[in-house]
């Protein structure tokens, strides 16, 4: 008589597998309806979004805060992957960077509403920081080093013509090009009339090596 095949169990491989796309694909729906609508948006439209039920977001997800924060983090590991995928297939570094950077920004442009759910968090708030640059920076570096080593940006001062030499101003760092471009995306999702991208192009495009 043959046997019965034996179900997988429920850490099977396989579920394991299934468990964690379905997370992905919440992931994915809330962070698009918290860029049209909001971190406020009714669960309600991240859940037709997902198509799933309300009871599978808040199986995985709680309260409202932990759906955020899980978002922030898998927004920051989509970013932090594109880095090595874009320098691999991108023509140039300098491409991939402007196109990582890109991204970086459209991260920092839509997360609407995160600090201010974090607020009376400030130990978790401190703990996505802390995230943030452990897995950012290290993208971040990656791509300056190799446009610098292609010969298509320079990091020091001087830059064109024209400009001030500053011989003694150290090297621009993967810290500060993500703080610069950080700081001139704030405001960005509720300033009418600021462009925030526009600043961002023209100073990467600052980087770039004058042709001789």
């Amino acid at each position: 008589m043959p046997s019965t095949p034996t179900p997988p169990s429920p850490s099977s491989p396989s579920r394991r597998k299934d468990a964690r796309r379905n997370q992905q694909t919440l992931l994915d729906a809330a962070a698009a309806v918290f860029i049209t609508s909001g971190v406020e948006a009714p669960v309600r439209d991240i859940a037709a979004r997902a198509g799933v039920g309300m009871g599978t977001i808040y199986r995985h997800f709680p309260t409202r805060a932990d759906l955020i924060i899980a978002v922030y983090r898998h927004q920051v590991d989509a970013c932090a992957e594109a880095g090595p995928a874009l320098l691999a297939a991108s023509p140039t570094p300098y491409t991939a960077l402007t196109e990582w950077i890109d991204l970086f920004v459209d991260f920092l442009v839509t997360k609407h509403g995160l600090a201010a759910v974090l607020q009376a968090d400030n130990a978790g708030f401190a703990t996505l920081h802390t995230y943030f640059l452990d897995r950012l920076l290290p993208v971040c570096e990656t791509l300056l080093t190799a446009a610098k080593a292609s010969g298509e940006i320079h990091l020091a001062h001087p830059a064109h013509p024209g400009l001030p030499d500053h011989p003694d101003l150290p090297d621009l760092t993967a810290y500060a090009l993500l703080r610069g471009v950080g700081n001139l995306c704030i405001g960005a999702d509720s300033t009418p009339g600021y462009d925030a991208r526009r600043l961002v192009t023209l100073l990467i495009a600052g980087l770039r090596t004058p042709p001789t």
